[in-house]
């Protein structure tokens, strides 16, 4: 289950939710084993220089190897590019969960 934060400057007019339904949908067509995304958006009232951060973190698998881990980064970054407005800075940063991270649901 990805962990999803969206950090931005504030002042920007971000689409969070198609930003992340549209994350969700690229990281379950590249990784069927994904499953659902858990998304939070950061809008920080106090920033230098207008920017946004997109973190992700996967559990770690075996089939998430280098090559696979950049096929993410490079799709990823690509998707952001489409939401954020000219002249603002942008990163996409991909890591794995803990060995001790685990998930429940309640239901």
């Amino acid at each position: 289950m990805p962990q999803l934060d969206l950090k931005y400057s504030a002042s920007l007019n971000l689409d969070t939710q198609a930003i992340f339904k549209a994350v969700e949908a690229v990281l379950q067509n590249q990784d069927s084993s994904a499953g659902e995304c858990k998304c939070r958006a950061y809008p920080a009232k106090e920033a230098l220089h207008t920017h946004v951060l997109l973190q992700v973190a996967v559990l770690r698998k075996p089939h998430r190897d280098h090559a696979f881990m950049q096929s993410w980064q490079v799709s990823l970054t690509s998707l952001l590019a489409g939401y954020v407005p000219v002249e603002c800075h942008y990163a996409v940063e991909l890591s794995f969960a803990s060995d001790y991270y685990s998930t429940r649901q309640k239901v």
